[in-house]
């Protein structure tokens, strides 16, 4: 019998006195697909730094990798050098930090192939021109001189596999590569990395989170937690019989529907938020001294309203206008035409001291929390932040009721607000999100992609919290998504959005079991389902 592609063995790997991965186990055969799932902090993504040998210089490792039959722990870093790009390739969350800004696509894709191959400039351009094709971005359309900002988040996730897959490597190593990519695109790139598998015999070791995406995918699955491995064998019969407890809590949380008291609730009679016939058009870029692109309409003759209590989903892929449309109801950016009212007043019309009123009542939670914060202060200030829209002066005792009751609301403790995002996990800084959101009590909060990034048990927790706000504070939502089964799970109506319109619009369960327009139908299709992708691959077997 052949010896495996890779061979993970009792692998280790301790920073000081802790350890984080312990005796890991791992087999990846040639031509095959390995998922590696789990919850955030579990090891996945350590597992894969330890293969690529890329792990800061305080990590000890011990055990045994073994690739093609070389031993990796012992490589020098020179050896690994020539291994990395040639032999496995990486492919990595965010395309946008894996890129350089700086640096034209067509020259991040040569730089590889010109460093293993001492080829020439203009054959490693023709290879590279070739990748492109090769990964669905035609260099007629997408010419090697593009940056990266002038590529949408898809298109420069291609790239970079692009860059991964240049030279063919044996293996292809993924970390989460989809996260945050609409479900269209995150379908289009998993169709690509499996081409890839079997048109080079690659094997693919995909990391991810969600198990829906790797139940599709993967032939062998390998569940992780806290730095153990817990289970491990074929993806179909592993999740199909969830032995393990844990395999179980995440298939679970994977399809998870909040106990929410207001879900049948029935709208009130006057909108909250009243949207009419809004427009936003950009000024098309100069492209020379005379000529100009076209201008571009980001948000199309938009109209729809939103009352007290409700939630209501906002789904479309990216780039559809989306955040560009919360961008002009939150007062971040002036349409172009057309008009705004929340709360009775038309906030279209309010210069920044008037709509700053409008504010109190009206707050946002981003995707990324993280991003949001300020580093260097501490919960206490950054819950307390949007405090200074109330007209009343509160004193620091009644600051800090206000904070450490907003931080209980979110299912944290007072103590919390003495620490610094850092300290935090991802589920928890997005409770402290929500938390500063809460603050002024407001009457409608905006939540862009809140969950995205998010392991499913958190995602579950956090629909359980907005869910219960919903419930017990009758705060309205506009909830910004591009995944499907958040909208199902947390929304009251459903407007589906396509290049600027509103194509859709109804009860959430009436538009995603019966999408009646195309775009909305390819966002169902889509859309990563556990059970059904179970059943399927059962009856193929």
């Amino acid at each position: 019998m052949a010896s495996p592609l890779l061979k993970i063995k009792d692998l280790s790997l301790k920073v000081a006195e802790t350890k984080i991965l312990h005796d890991i186990d791992l087999q990846v055969e040639r031509k095959q697909i390995v998922g590696i799932v789990g919850e955030s902090g579990s090891g996945k993504s350590l597992t894969a730094l330890s293969v690529m040998q890329l792990l800061p210089k305080v990590c000890k490792l011990g055990g045994l990798i073994e690739f093609d039959g070389k031993d990796l722990l012992n490589m020098s870093e020179k050896s690994m050098c020539s291994l990395r790009g040639n032999e496995i390739g990486m492919v990595f969350q965010e395309p946008m930090t894996a890129l350089n800004p700086v640096k034209t696509i067509g020259e991040q894709i040569s730089e590889g192939i010109r460093w293993h191959t001492n080829v020439s400039r203009a054959e490693a351009e023709d290879r590279a021109r070739h990748m492109l094709d090769r990964v669905g971005l035609p260099s007629s359309k997408y010419p090697l001189d593009r940056y990266p900002h002038e590529l949408s988040g898809g298109q420069r996730q291609r790239v970079v596999i692009a860059i991964a897959t240049a030279l063919n490597p044996k293996l292809l190593i993924a970390d989460e590569p989809t996260t945050a990519l609409d479900v269209v695109l995150q379908a289009q790139i998993l169709d690509l990395l499996k081409e890839l598998v079997a048109d080079n015999d690659m094997a693919l070791i995909l990391i991810s989170h969600d198990l829906g995406v790797v139940a599709d995918v993967a032939d062998d699955i390998t569940v992780m937690r806290k730095g153990v491995v817990e289970e491990t064998g074929p993806t179909v019969q592993v999740l199909k019989e969830q032995k393990h407890p844990y395999t179980a809590q995440l298939a679970k949380a994977s399809v998870h529907i909040p106990t929410w008291q207001n879900r049948a609730q029935k709208p009130a009679a006057e909108p909250l938020l009243q949207i009419n016939e809004l427009n936003k058009t950009y000024n098309g870029r100069r492209t020379g001294f005379v000529s100009r692109a076209p201008d571009f309409t980001a948000v199309n003759n938009v109209s729809f309203s939103i009352a007290n209590g409700r939630s209501v989903g906002l789904v479309g892929r990216s780039g559809c206008g989306k955040s560009t449309l919360a961008r002009m109801i939150l007062g971040l950016s002036k349409p172009t035409s057309g008009a705004i009212q929340f709360d009775g007043k038309v906030t279209t019309d309010l210069d920044d001291n008037a709509m700053r009123a409008s504010r109190r009542h009206m707050q946002v939670v981003f995707q990324d929390p993280y991003g949001s914060f300020n580093p260097r202060k501490t919960v206490e200030w950054l819950v307390a932040e949007p405090l200074f829209l109330e007209d009343e002066n509160l004193t620091r005792n009644q600051k800090r009721e206000r904070i450490a009751g907003a931080l209980t609301e979110v299912g944290l403790q007072a103590d919390a607000m003495k620490k610094y995002p850092h300290e935090f996990s991802g589920g928890q800084r997005q409770r402290i999100a929500i938390a500063r959101a809460l603050i002024t009590r407001p009457k409608l909060i905006v939540a862009d992609e809140p969950v995205s990034a998010l392991d499913v048990s958190i995602r579950a927790q956090v629909l359980d919290l907005l869910a219960k706000l919903n419930d017990d504070l009758g705060i309205a939502f506009l909830f910004i998504t591009h995944d499907l089964s958040v909208a199902r799970a947390i929304t009251h109506e459903v407007m589906v959005m396509n290049e600027g319109k509103i194509v859709e619009q109804g009860r959430t369960a009436d538009i995603l079991d019966n999408p009646q327009t195309q775009a909305a139908q390819m966002l169902v299709y889509a859309t990563p389902d556990l059970q059904q992708a179970i059943e399927r691959r059962s009856a193929n077997n």
